[in-house]
């Protein structure tokens, strides 16, 4: 109901669209692409490769995480698959996790306390990787590089822990 630029309490309608946008700024609050930026912001400074490490070696020692994020490094994946685009696959590290879970057992920290509990938990997860349960298994292009990129991952791990 406004009458020559007059709104409903009175006020001029620009005035009352200012009045608003002033308030808006005093509370704090936060523009939506403001918050996207933010978000995008946070993502690029994330670091998927040391939650995934902290995932499942949380009691590990260092020179385990050591040889962990040079085997990052040098594989380009990391041993839970997990990138910016979130996780790419279920890997054999994921069903270990899983397995630790349904027994009660303390399933961030299935590498253990050692370099020697990281070998044997590695190397179960390579050994489960070559030993599938369905060996005929149809999978597709995209799949079979992605497990490529996954024994790559476990065969240099082990090769690094091997040298600790």
């Amino acid at each position: 109901m406004s009458v020559n630029g007059i709104g409903a309490a009175g006020y001029p309608v620009t005035g009352y669209q200012t009045r608003k946008a002033e308030r808006s700024a005093d509370s704090g609050t936060v523009g939506f692409m403001e918050t996207v930026a933010e978000k995008a912001a946070q993502d690029k400074t994330r670091n998927y490769d040391e939650e995934a490490f902290n995932m499942v070696g949380s009691n590990a020692p260092q020179s385990v995480k050591d040889a962990w994020m040079e085997t990052v490094k040098e594989v380009g994946i990391n041993g839970l698959g997990m990138t910016s685009n979130g996780s790419t696959r279920i890997t054999q590290m994921h069903i270990q996790q899983v397995i630790a879970h349904y027994y009660g057992r303390d399933y961030t920290n299935i590498l253990g306390n050692s370099v020697q509990s990281a070998i044997q938990a590695t190397q179960k997860a390579l050994y489960d990787f070559d030993n599938p349960l369905e060996p005929n298994k149809v999978r597709s292009l995209e799949e079979q590089q992605a497990r490529i990129k996954e024994r790559q991952f476990y065969v240099t791990f082990l090769e690094k822990l091997g040298r600790l």
